[in-house]
């Protein structure tokens, strides 16, 4: 029989025999998401940890998800975080069967590490009954992103979680156990002019997104060419037939 109470400790996997069946649990209603904008910022807090991020240490795997259930107990609804950020956990081989199609807690062995709700709407319960769904599900660090400020003055709400509560962070949102950061970020992604929510490093730089990396990739390919060339100039003006 599953209970309602879950452990944060990976070692802590529920033996494969002893999972719940999961039939019956509705994995996807084919809703859409809330807006453009929303698809958007959650797509760009998840492909740059994976086109960019060299992970949280060596040997460690993690997986990032947007707008996928979050099963904690098989007799209650889950939870769907705009973006979900799990240390030390692998997605299975195959993502057809039933039981792979969204975080099963007990499939994982863990809640996720960090949990990012965008605010689109005042209906939304993101400082109110989800900060509580997630406090009840272990998850480590809890974000509100409000970029039109429809529930606080405050664009960007980080917690972190203790025995007994969510506890906001006053300080930068730096995640030292994990490794990243967040901030806001004022700038074009996708040709869109915004204020987006990116993930950063120690030194608060963004994530590249992987059209960034290639972009600045192809810049200092360029920058070489332009050197090589000067060279050639210089070696020419001297008499020189650089070598070709």
């Amino acid at each position: 029989m599953a209970t309602d109470v879950v452990s944060n400790d990976p070692l802590q996997a529920v033996p494969v025999e002893l999972n719940p069946v999961v039939d019956h649990l509705v994995t996807e209603d084919d809703a859409p998401v809330d807006n453009i904008f929303s698809e958007k910022q959650q797509r760009l807090l998840t492909e740059p940890l994976y086109s960019s991020w060299t992970g949280p240490g060596a040997q460690r795997s993690f997986v990032a998800m947007s707008n996928v259930g979050l099963f904690y107990a098989v007799r209650r609804p889950p939870l769907v975080p705009d973006v979900l950020l799990s240390l030390d956990v692998e997605l299975p081989a195959d993502l057809h069967p039933k039981s792979h199609r969204s975080y099963f807690v007990w499939e994982y062995g863990k809640a996720p590490d960090v949990v990012i709700e965008v605010v689109s709407n005042r209906e939304g319960g993101e400082d109110r009954e989800k900060l509580a769904g997630y406090f009840q599900v272990a998850v480590r660090y809890y974000v509100i992103f409000d970029p039109e400020r429809f529930l606080s003055p405050e664009v960007l709400r980080v917690y972190r979680r203790d025995a007994f509560e969510y506890r906001k962070m006053e300080a930068l949102a730096w995640f030292p156990d994990i490794g990243l950061g967040l901030g806001t970020w004022q700038g074009r992604y996708e040709d869109h002019d915004s204020t987006w929510l990116r993930w950063v490093d120690a030194e608060g730089t963004p994530i590249r997104t992987g059209r960034e990396r290639a972009e600045a990739e192809r810049q200092r390919a360029e920058a070489e060419r332009q050197r090589a060339d000067q060279l050639a100039d210089q070696l020419r003006q001297l008499g020189v037939e650089p070598p070709i």
